[in-house]
């Protein structure tokens, strides 16, 4: 593996041929890679993240579209962030779950628990049908600093979070949980968990990956105001 410890502008980039889009299907989209052979340590991870891009698994990707530039990095100022009555609510309603933070994710249990979240919440989507090899490629990677939060209902797992560390705060890379639940809005309280997480730390992020106007799949990231967006490689408050 190649050290990380130069300049960004000299990292190599691989950019994938167009495909079909997966939100837009009138579009075509592409996206850059960063060279996988790179070791991706917590110090780059921010600096990409910063930048944009996103980790799924061991790579790092940021689109890269001719046409379109819907896809808009989002990330949420914590320290001006107000919690809204119904948000409130939705903590509250969680309180008893208790949080267990891990390294690593070898659990049969969580495994069992992204089939079932899979199975119905992305059926006919590129996560479907859930396997062991992509569950472990997917969340699993050995270089960035990431953490798994398990959270218990008594002592049964009904959400597993998957966060990488960042010297700025905090990126939400991936959540799944109980599908059979829908009265606790487990997707909506452990972003407001995370929230409160990087209060705790002294982060004052938290980088929710990719916001897409209009896109009925990402419309819960609108909830958590004030978002920040990245437009034309400035951070940017909406209003």
């Amino acid at each position: 593996m190649q050290s990380n410890n130069r300049p960004l502008s000299s990292i190599r980039l691989f950019r994938t041929s167009q495909h079909p889009c997966s939100y837009k299907s009138s579009e075509e989209a592409a996206t850059v890679f960063v060279d996988p052979d790179l070791v991706i340590d917590k110090r780059l991870n921010s600096k990409l993240s910063e930048l944009g891009y996103r980790r799924s698994g061991a790579h790092l990707y940021r689109p890269d579209c001719d046409r379109c530039s819907a896809c808009i990095s989002c990330r949420v100022s914590v320290s001006d962030m107000k919690f809204s009555r119904s948000q409130r609510r939705i903590i509250k309603r969680n309180e008893m779950l208790s949080v267990v933070e891990r390294a690593d994710l070898n659990s049969a249990a969580a495994f069992d628990l992204y089939r079932r979240y899979v199975d119905r919440r992305h059926q006919g989507g590129e996560m479907f049908p859930a396997t062991v090899e992509q569950f472990e490629a997917f969340i699993k990677t050995k270089t960035v600093d990431t953490r798994f939060f398990l959270f218990y209902e008594g002592q049964r797992l009904i959400a597993v979070s998957v966060v990488d560390f960042l010297e700025q705060g905090l990126s939400a890379v991936y959540t799944f949980f109980e599908p059979d639940l829908p009265q606790r809005s487990l997707g909506n309280f452990v972003i407001l968990w995370q929230i409160n997480k990087c209060r705790e730390l002294g982060l004052p992020h938290l980088y929710l990956g990719y916001w897409i106007k209009g896109c009925d799949k990402m419309e819960y990231k609108s909830k958590f105001r004030p978002l920040e967006f990245l437009i034309d490689g400035h951070w940017t408050k909406s209003t």
